[in-house]
């Protein structure tokens, strides 16, 4: 059993590039684009413009915005607008953003779920056509209603959420969970348990979709496509463990559910900081928490592991300079 696959996209490619993979993502069968959006990489919105008119049946996810640097109301008009130009397959994840980028621009982001919970609420009732008069903690409307008819009342809104705190609002009032990189499936499980339990207690079905983000190499030569992954991982694990880049639930669901002690990762953390060759430091067990690496049967087989743990959907990004061919072989590997 698979989940679906799906490609995930970013700023530090052009929108160009951005489309090219999501042809090739539509062509090969995947089910959704996912473009996340950090501050000062490029914006979203014009590769995610392109890619709606571009493709046909590919599913369209803004993952993830977040309302201090894009007001609730803002959300709602673009998403709305969105939905008409890729006729109805648009997605939208929201969360509450990267702390230490968005106090770069002297805001502070206080009261987190709050923020997330009120976005929640207003970009909802405005996309149901409502007028709102809304309150918050931190965000609130009064006597809002957009201009135009939305094409979709009930457009998929998932929820960003690493922490405790977050997977129990996700499960109480979200669509669905979607996952950061470099969460092991164990993580993964747990997190899902956390948004179910939390749905369970508010009388409300578990929100349908899980969506992860996970790096991918896939190649003819397995070791080959480890070689690469573990570079990217390597990097991304240095640049996650600072303290100025990741959250304590990020830094928690990264170290703690790997099958290591915290003792030994935190030594092996040490070895990549003094420049240790990844090869060295991160071996095949270790890697297959963090990233999808191998033949195309290994890659599968390894995207199995996530179904069990609760992905409906694996939005995996290509490391290397061969997307567009990696996800043509993966594709064809599903359509056998």
């Amino acid at each position: 059993m698979l989940p679906r696959l799906a490609l995930r996209c970013h700023g530090g490619l052009t929108p160009a590039a951005c489309v090219a993979q999501a042809v090739a993502a539509e062509r090969a069968g995947f089910s959704t684009l996912w473009l996340a959006e950090n501050p000062f990489q490029r914006g979203a919105w014009p590769a995610l413009s392109a890619a709606a008119v571009a493709t046909r049946r590919l599913r369209i996810g803004a993952g993830v915005f977040n309302p201090y640097t894009r007001h609730p109301t803002l959300m709602a008009m673009e998403m709305a607008a969105f939905d008409e130009l890729s006729e109805g397959r648009a997605v939208l994840g929201v969360g509450a953003g990267i702390a230490t980028k968005l106090g770069r621009l002297r805001l502070t982001p206080d009261l987190r779920i709050a923020a997330v919970r009120d976005t929640l609420a207003i970009v909802r009732a405005l996309l149901r056509g409502d007028e709102v008069r809304y309150s918050g903690k931190v965000f609130s409307a009064e006597g809002v209603r957009l201009e135009f008819a939305p094409r979709r009342p009930d457009l998929p809104i998932l929820v960003a959420a690493m922490g405790e705190q977050a997977q129990r609002l996700c499960g109480e009032a979200a669509d669905g969970l979607l996952l950061s990189n470099l969460c092991p499936p164990a993580y993964t499980r747990r997190a899902v348990a956390a948004v179910r339990e939390a749905a369970t207690r508010v009388g409300r079905a578990a929100p349908p979709d899980v969506v992860q983000y996970v790096p991918c190499a896939v190649r003819a030569d397995g070791a080959e496509a480890r070689g690469l992954a573990r570079a990217t991982v390597a990097a991304m694990l240095t640049a996650y463990w600072s303290e100025q880049n990741a959250a304590p639930a990020t830094r928690a669901a990264i170290a703690d559910h790997n099958g290591l002690g915290p003792g030994e990762f935190a030594r092996l953390m040490e070895r990549l900081g003094r420049g240790e060759p990844a090869a060295s430091v991160i071996d095949d067990r270790l890697l297959a928490e963090y990233a999808i690496a191998g033949t195309v049967d290994e890659c599968l087989a390894r995207c199995g592991v996530y179904a069990e743990a609760g992905v409906t959907e694996l939005a995996v990004w290509f490391v290397g300079d061969r997307a567009v061919e990696d996800i043509a072989r993966l594709g064809d590997a599903l359509r056998a």
